[in-house]
This record gives C-alpha cells, structure tokens and sequence, in this order.
C-alpha cells in the first residue's frame, strides 16, 4: 500500500478514537508539532528513519519525544505503535490527513485564490464569501499571484477550478473562432 494509502487509515483510526474522546483539535496541534519537530531536524529524522537503527532504539527516542511534548494519550499510543512497526516515515502524511479529516468534519475547505495582481483583504475577503456561498461550507483562502492569468481570478478548491481569468477566456474566444471558420 502507498504511503498516502496507509497515512489515510491510520489518520482514519486516530481521527476515530479523538472524536470519542474530544480530543479532535488537541491531536491536530499536537500532531503538528510532532511532525514539525521531526522535520525541523534531519538528524533526529535520518536516524528515525534509517533500517540499519534498532526499532528498539526509534522507540527510545520516541519515547523521550513522547514525555517531553505531552501529546494526548491517543496520539502517544499512535506514535510508539509507528515506532515499533518502522513506519515512521508516514508521520507527514499522517498529520496531513488527518488535517483533512478534522477540515471535512468542521466543515471546512481549502481554496487556493490565483491573480495577475495581488489583491487586497477586501476582494478576498468579498471572494471567500461567494466561495463559501458556492461550496456551502467554510472557505479557507491562500493568494497567489501569477501574471501569465492577464487578469481576473482562478479558484482552486479541492478537484475542482474556477477559471474566470482573461487568459481563459482568451482561450475559450479562440476555439469558438475556430469553429466558426
């Protein structure tokens, strides 16, 4: 199974155990700062993730990372059980999906704004609301500027895009010329 695959189901039984304990948020913060600490050093993250380590010596390190944080007792338990079986490597993903769990549950989306130009808070702002409007859930937004758009905006939220920028419609008054010869 893929990495994303198993991040997936073990992100699933996390998120599954925190909700019945009301721990979904604390896990989420809790899962991020793991991750980060883990890759805010590539020491700890060679050796955690070289074979040639004793499992028994990953969950030592584990261990200790484990008393000094004070994650919750779920994501503790998690976190010796991925020591223990050499899996690791799938922390990023782990948090990542889970993030998207917790997201989906909140009712949450992630949308990605693309401009010519950056927009100031106000456009945002009036954007993300008509994206919420469109979606029916809330809308997290993150800019970016791309000047090959011309113009106008591209919306990307999930699969799915919102292509209003003048380069696309350059491209759509193209193909219906063509046609039309």
């Amino acid at each position: 199974m893929s990495i994303r695959g198993s991040a997936a189901r073990y992100a699933r039984a996390l998120f599954d155990i925190a909700a019945t304990e009301g721990e979904l948020d604390e896990i989420e913060q809790s899962l991020a700062e793991f991750s980060a600490l883990l890759d805010g050093s590539v020491e700890l993250r060679s050796m955690l993730h070289n074979p040639a380590v004793p499992t028994a010596a990953k969950r030592g390190v584990i261990d200790q990372l484990v008393g000094r944080t004070q994650p919750p007792a779920p994501l503790a338990k998690l976190l010796g059980l991925l020591a223990d079986r050499g899996r690791l490597e799938l922390l990023p993903a782990l948090a990542s999906a889970y993030r998207q769990r917790l997201m989906d549950h909140n009712g949450v989306v992630q949308a990605e704004i693309v401009t010519a130009e950056p927009l100031d808070d106000v456009s945002v702002a009036a954007l993300q609301q008509r994206l919420a409007s469109a979606t029916g859930r809330t809308v997290l937004v993150t800019r970016r500027t791309e000047p090959a758009i011309m113009g106008g905006v591209v919306a990307k939220i999930g699969g799915t895009v919102y292509d209003g920028s003048i380069a696309a419609q350059l491209a759509r008054m193209r193909v219906k010329l063509a046609e039309n010869m």
